[in-house]
């Protein structure tokens, strides 16, 4: 089989923690920690490696070569695909003329209630809130008109149980009493809400009255101080381009956002992209001009914002089909040039095993896996224990915290010392400080998509060893009886007849606080029901489904498993973990399996639209690939575009005016598209690389594609390296 040197499985099975730890509990055959007892082994566990997550396998059996991924940020070069198939630039870094009139022409003011009659819109008020409430209302309006807006006090109307019915109430003050606002307090007694009216506080004649305090603005959706009031022909949400370098998606967004003084949930994005990298991706923020955030460029470093435009939505995770790719793989060493074609044009024509990444599961020596283990378990304790306490691989300062921690167990100074992109962290101490010793509430306290992304990366363990599995037991030539498949229209006999999520993506849990995904895509399931089906021995006579259209379970309560050995896997697995499958242990829904609907992934993908280039360079701190930023560079001053790529081994960084680079003068191509390219590669066989070019001359490996969401690049370039995709590794490489 094109495997990895490994005999049996049983190497994914082998403990993490190193043979000198001393531990009166037991780890389970598959690494999860099963008590909480285990918990000081946890900080002694190894580097996560490949097989551990149960990436084994290869489609091709064509040699690998070394190849230093990642030596500079622009190295890894990811652009967002959107829905309609754009690949994401930044072409701009200036506002358009912006589409607002004067604060005074557009503001409904609250001195226009004096203006206006609004007992038709009272009388509509009474049939939906009753006859005391619209008197209070009625009442409150006259207030306004008589006493001012300085001395008018909100109104609380009756007790109202019914959200529904409460949301009603909120829509008809949006839409016929503009220079209001309301929210919901509590009643009277616990099972019962409130609806509170209010001035509008956010006109120009009312600053700092009637202020909505810090804890209300959090509660809502989106934090809109500093819109004022917004024009009803101009979308509330401004959408714009965010390009980064070394920096993760919530880290850039946060550093946007304390710029402008809103709250990071104000943003909204399509899908995550990895931080040691370039990347450019759409966000769309609530109710900011688009002069006023483009004015920030002047000041942000090693990010910079453009292309904006006003829509009516925000984007949400998942909003994309993908992401286009350019990675440039330096240093390569190979035995000839012959074999480097010969493994780019493999993968284009054939692709690689659709695994989950290293990025999946943790950069850090705790694998978020382990943690969604105990999730499913409902251990607690564990699962905060493993977030908060030390880990390997982390910057000192972090450590230190962690340990002050873990001997200390003082949250509020470990909360000062705790960065604030560490967001799960931060937000189980938070919960703790308010209710210690009270764990669930803890890990609820971390937002959803975060601590959900625990749980998935255990769906996601499971399905790496099962894909792996299915290639070892059948290849990677040909579909077998009982593989799955999605039912095509014409396909011969009936599916199962089960429906499900295709799972495009696979989870957003969206990101690992700790370490951004080398990830194509937002990470979340697109809802569409599917059918699935499995393979019979009349599709296999018929031909008709194909070693592309194989498909796996991630697990869940709707989903189906393959007929064949394959699906043992799955359960064998969790069963060494003490997990069933089928039956949750506890009754808290979003941590139990058997409360997910499940999802299906594609064990073999094609990269699209693919291309390569081999490169002969001589110079190291040159980049190969040109940025949006390069090419925004050409036509702006130097000093107003500055970058942050740099190949410093400590990762210190290191800003610098950078010039216009792309490929120089000394800088040979070669260029291959698998959609024209033939089987001949047009270069003399088994010439060594070395002797083919200068001595002081390098070869780099450029390649470009797309893929679709939840899809890891890491996975191509492991495809034709055949090494490891670890940080670590590829670290060592470039000292």
């Amino acid at each position: 089989m094109p495997c990895r040197a490994v005999t049996s499985r049983l190497r994914a099975l082998k403990p993490y923690l190193s043979s000198s730890t001393s531990t009166r509990s037991t780890v389970t055959s598959s690494t999860l920690i099963t008590t909480s007892e285990s918990l000081e082994t946890v900080t002694a566990m190894k580097t996560l490696e490949e097989s551990d997550v149960g990436i084994f396998c290869y489609i091709s059996n064509l040699p690998g070569f070394r190849g230093v991924l990642k030596q500079r940020y622009s190295d890894f070069i990811v652009k967002e695909v959107d829905r309609e198939g754009n690949v994401v630039h930044l072409s701009s870094l200036e506002a358009p003329s912006e589409p607002f009139q004067t604060v005074e022409e557009n503001e409904i003011k609250a001195s226009d209630a004096t203006n206006i009659s609004y007992s038709s819109q009272i009388e509509s008020f009474k049939s939906l809130a009753g006859d005391s409430d619209a008197q209070l209302l009625e009442e409150f309006i006259n207030q306004i008109n008589s006493a001012g807006q300085d001395t008018v006090s909100p109104i609380v109307l009756s007790p109202d149980s019914d959200k529904s019915h409460r949301t009603a109430m909120h829509n008809f003050f949006k839409e016929n009493f503009k220079f209001l606002v309301t929210d919901t307090v509590d009643g009277p007694d616990t099972s019962s809400k409130c609806i509170r009216v209010r001035l509008n506080s956010s006109g120009p004649h009312n600053k700092g009255k009637n202020s909505r305090k810090r804890k209300e603005r959090s509660e809502k959706p989106f934090d809109s101080r500093g819109s004022e009031s917004w024009p009803e022909h101009v979308g509330k949400f401004l959408r714009f381009h965010l390009y980064k370098e070394n920096k993760d998606t919530q880290e850039a967004l946060g550093v946007v956002a304390k710029m402008l003084g809103i709250q990071p949930k104000s943003f909204g994005f399509a899908g995550t992209k990895d931080k040691r990298a370039v990347s450019t991706q759409r966000v769309s923020v609530y109710k900011q001009r688009a002069s006023r955030v483009a004015s920030l460029n002047e000041r942000l470093i090693g990010i910079k914002v453009g292309d904006f435009c006003y829509v009516k939505e925000g984007l949400l995770l998942g909003q994309l089909l993908g992401n286009r790719f350019t990675i440039t793989l330096r240093g390569i060493v190979a035995d000839s040039e012959d074999n480097i074609r010969a493994a780019a044009d493999a993968l284009g024509r054939h692709g690689f095993i659709n695994y989950f990444g290293l990025q999946r599961f943790g950069s850090g020596s705790v694998p978020t896996h382990l943690i969604g283990g105990a999730l499913l378990r409902g251990e607690w304790k564990l699962a905060v224990d493993m977030i908060l306490n030390p880990r390997e691989g982390e910057r000192s300062a972090i450590t230190q915290a962690r340990e002050y921690y873990k001997s200390s167990n003082d949250i509020e100074g470990t909360l000062k010392q705790f960065p604030r992109h560490l967001v799960a962290e931060r937000a189980a101490l938070q919960s703790l400080k308010k209710s210690p010793g009270n764990y669930l509430q803890a890990l609820k306290a971390i937002p959803r998509t975060l601590r959900m992304m625990y749980v998935h990366s255990y769906q996601s363990y499971l399905w790496n060893h099962a894909a792996s599995t299915r290639v070892q037991k059948y290849g990677t030539k040909q579909v077998v009886l009982g593989d799955l498949v999605y039912c095509k229209e014409n396909s011969i006999g009936k599916g199962t007849g089960l429906t499900g999520f295709e799972c495009e993506d696979g989870s957003d849990d969206r990101y690992d606080s700790h370490n951004e995904d080398e990830i194509s895509g937002g990470d979340v399931l697109e809802e569409r029901t599917i059918h699935v089906k499995a393979v019979t021995a009349e599709d296999l006579n018929s031909g008709y489904y194909t070693i592309e259209d194989i498909i796996l379970p991630m697990p869940g309560s709707r989903v189906i498993y393959p007929t064949n050995d394959v699906a043992e896997v799955y359960h064998d697995l969790a069963k060494k973990d003490t997990i069933c499958l089928t039956e949750s242990v506890h009754n808290v829904k979003e941590f139990s399996i058997t409360s997910m609907t499940g999802s299906y992934r594609r064990v073999f993908q094609k990269p699209m639209k693919f291309e390569w280039e081999l490169l002969h360079y001589t110079d190291s701190s040159k980049s190969l690939a040109e940025t949006d930023l390069d090419r925004i560079a050409k036509s702006l001053p130097t000093k107003n575009v500055k970058s942050v790529d740099t190949a410093d081994k400590k990762e210190e960084i290191l800003y610098f005016m950078k010039q216009s680079e792309s490929v120089d003068d000394d800088v040979k191509l070669e260029t291959i598209n698998n959609e024209t390219a033939g089987e001949e590669v047009g270069s003399p066989q088994d010439e060594p690389v070395c002797g083919s070019i200068p001595q002081d001359s390098h070869i780099a490996l450029k390649l470009s594609f797309t893929l679709p969401s939840s899809c890891y690049a890491t996975m191509a370039i492991r495809e034709l390296l055949k090494t490891s995709t670890s940080v670590a590794y590829h670290k060592t490489l470039n000292e």
